[in-house]
């Protein structure tokens, strides 16, 4: 029986195991910059106050949601390109895998997330929303480095923070629509905005509707392998009765209709095959609820206070899972989890002086899992027949976050500013659940095990200092130093496993940057370093209870990581427009003791799954003059990334992905309000991976043995219209 069971969770667990891999760009990819780029101001929030971006000393990447529009970009997983050192991949509509200079790395969806994503300056604690759809956004803002100090706990690589455009006294109506093929991918989008009472009340709404058949086909059920389907809606109300106060309330709601792990079975990492051998589509169903609120009150005397108090649902289904990457019946599953948030912040902002403020707050949130899964597995013994296993599991996780944080800025000099801060975050998070296992056979009968399993428990205090020290040389330079600590709580492996927790990581990043901001002319370059604790990177297959394997995320040791980061843009004449962006980064570990440790099997590799040693993007924008209010602009980009390691669980011989590099181009009228543009993206229909599993682990699994790979999307040319006004 032990073999049976082997099998049983082991194929159940690949499942939720192992990474994605590259993004696959859409339109033409830049490094591009958010709104006011053309007087060369720009304006974010990176570090929760109204700053340009030329005198924010954190190296910091704003995209404004008119490239998203321009460049096609409908998910925060798709804008990763326009961001040096940010790398997001996904094998699935639920499942996306995030990291900034190769800190924070997450590879499956029940690891807390090491890169912070805030919608609106609301924390999202999963990574499955990097795939949700963007809706009327105003920009994007990638922090890199940690940011513990002012956005908390799982922000050790980086945080990202999307801002949706807010209402105000204009009127305002946009519009998106593109329709592209082979696959038959459609998107329409709208917003309108405007006053209810002037000056008083103002109201914003917003709904997108997405879809595509992908480039998969199911040679076993027919039809395609990776649809896509998404519905998208919300609302925004603003409330100013005063000048020094102002009230806003949003509500949304997404619902998401895709696939998991559609894996084709392949001979090698340059077999870019695109069929899959499922005898179910694998689908899964998200729907996505929250409401949130923010006060804003001017105190006098250069104090801001503000509070926010957020509320997220997330509800997933899995009617017909698939569990053994291939045409037979062997493991099926079905599923369903909901995930509800609640956090609270207040923080209040003061300026002492010209040459002194603070910023200092309070958070805390509580989160709260629950899951249940039915598990069918079909078994044919040589000796005692057909085997039926029926697993039926449930889990309840909380999680509660207190915290408490500060920030002094101190200009001792007009050049020259200090910005030291500190926060202390207290984690406390319970793990229920109950395993229960049903198994058949003709010959042996009936026989039901397992029951509760013991409660797991996590408590973690820590402390993450951050300290930066910056200096304006010219209205035009800047150069910055920065010390900073980052943490990640630690999580459950699921109540069959050997070991069910494991500890939270941590990271020390050093760095230096420098920014020059001209007309026509920006460029900014960072240097790094970061000293990696406790890596929770990589998961592996361990010893079940009551036999076989299951997969276990895990502390494997330490990382080190190094490397630079460069941005351009450039204007050699006012209507061309060159932009660029580089990252090279050695991000190798250190030691991996403790993963040999738990698992008693060795690394073939020192590199981390899917972290390239570079990845660089390069895009041209060129505007004819037509006459009147009409122009013609002609786009073209290059977007590329350095060789991969793929998920493997080989103990010698590391499997690598090959570097890639796509091109896309566009070609777009406007005139008035109104733009049409065609365009192609991956236009020399360029072979890549999007996610990889080596054979091993199919084998130790007791499975057929074939290395697993996700085929990136191919030539896709369309047809997009705009209207805003």
């Amino acid at each position: 029986m032990t073999n049976f069971r082997f099998a049983v969770v082991s194929s159940f667990a690949l499942t939720t195991m192992m990474a994605a891999a590259p993004v696959h760009a859409q339109e033409t990819p830049a490094a591009a910059t958010a709104e006011g780029e053309d007087d060369g101001i720009i304006v974010v929030t990176a570090r929760k106050r109204d700053e340009t971006l030329s005198d924010v000393p954190i190296a910091v990447t704003a995209i404004d949601g008119d490239t998203l529009v321009a460049r096609g970009f409908n998910s925060v997983r798709e804008a990763a390109v326009l961001s040096p050192g940010l790398n997001i991949n996904s094998d699935g509509t639920g499942r996306a895998f995030v990291s900034i200079r190769g800190v924070g790395v997450t590879l499956v969806q029940s690891v807390q997330p090491g890169v912070g994503l805030f919608i609106d300056g609301i924390y999202q604690p999963n990574t499955a929303y990097l795939n949700n759809p963007l809706t009327d956004v105003e920009r994007i803002e990638v922090l890199r480095g940690p940011q513990g100090t002012l956005y908390g706990k799982n922000t050790m690589g980086g945080a990202i923070n999307v801002i949706t455009r807010q209402p105000g006294n204009d009127l305002e109506v946009r519009a998106n629509g593109s329709y592209a093929g082979p696959d038959n991918s459609w998107m329409v989008s709208a917003s309108v905005s405007g006053p209810i009472v002037t000056d008083k009340v103002a109201l914003r709404v917003a709904a997108a509707h997405r879809q595509q058949d992908g480039f998969l086909t199911n040679s076993v059920i027919g039809g395609n392998a990776n649809p896509l389907n998404t519905d998208s809606l919300n609302a925004t109300l603003r409330v100013t009765p005063s000048d020094g106060f102002s009230l806003t309330l949003k509500g949304y709601y997404d619902n998401v209709q895709g696939v998991n792990v559609p894996y084709s079975r392949v001979s090698g990492p340059t077999d870019y095959r695109r069929v899959v051998q499922f005898n179910t589509l694998n689908e899964v169903r998200f729907k996505y609820r929250g409401f949130n609120a923010r006060a804003e009150a001017d105190l006098g005397g250069g104090s801001r206070l503000s509070v926010i108090g957020a509320y997220d649902m997330r509800n997933g289904f899995t009617p017909d899972g698939e569990g053994d990457f291939g045409p037979t019946d062997t493991v099926r599953s079905i599923g369903r989890d909901s995930l509800r948030t609640m956090t609270l912040e207040s923080r209040l902002d003061s300026e002492w002086s010209d040459q002194f403020s603070t910023l200092v707050g309070v958070f805390y949130s509580n989160e709260m899992v629950r899951a249940r899964s039915q598990d069918t597995i079909n078994l044919v013994h040589p000796i005692l027949g057909p085997v039926n296993i029926v697993r039926n599991t449930t889990v309840k996780n909380v999680g509660d976050t207190m915290a408490a944080f500060g920030t002094v800025f101190w200009k001792p000099t007009s050049e020259w500013e200090i910005a030291a801060g500190l926060r202390y975050d207290h984690e406390d998070r319970t793990a229920n659940g109950s395993v229960l296992t049903t198994t058949s056979n003709a010959i042996l009968g009936t026989s039901t095990a397992g029951g509760l399993v013991p409660t797991a428990k996590i408590k973690s205090s820590e402390w993450q200092p951050k300290l930066s020290i910056s200096r304006k040389w010219t209205p035009d330079l800047l150069t910055y130093v920065s010390v900073a600590r980052g943490y990640r709580g630690g999580g459950f492996n699921a109540p069959t496993a050997p070991t069910r927790t494991y500890r939270g990581d941590s990271a020390w990043t050093y760095e230096a940057g420098a920014k020059y901001s001209s007309p026509g002319f920006n460029l900014s370059g960072t240097v790094f370093y970061s000293d990696y604790k406790d890596y929770i990177g990589l998961n592996s297959i361990a010893p079940a209870a009551g036999g076989g394997l299951v997969t276990v995320d895990l502390n494997t040791g330490d990382v080190e990581s190094y490397g630079v980061e460069l941005e351009a843009l450039v204007r050699p004449v006012q209507n061309w427009t060159l932009r660029s962006g580089l990252t090279w980064m050695h991000a190798r570990i250190t030691d991996d003791s403790a993963y040999v440790g738990t698992t008693g099997r060795r690394l073939s590799s020192d590199r981390l799954t899917f972290q390239p040693d570079w990845t660089a993007s390069f895009s041209s924008d060129y505007r004819i003059e037509t006459g009147g209010d009409s122009d013609l602009t002609l786009s073209a980009g290059l977007v590329g990334k350095g060789k991969r390691l793929a998920a493997t669980l080989n103990e010698t011989t590391p499997t690598l992905l090959e570097s890639y590099w796509l091109t896309n181009a566009s070609i777009a009228y406007r005139t008035g309000p109104v733009e049409v543009a065609l365009f192609a993206n991956n236009i020399f229909n360029t072979e890549y991976f999007e996610s990889y599993i080596e054979k091993t682990t199919l084998a130790l699994a007791g499975l057929p043995a074939s290395d697993l790979g996700i085929t990136g999307d191919r030539r896709r040319y369309g047809v997009r219209a705009s209207l805003k006004f």
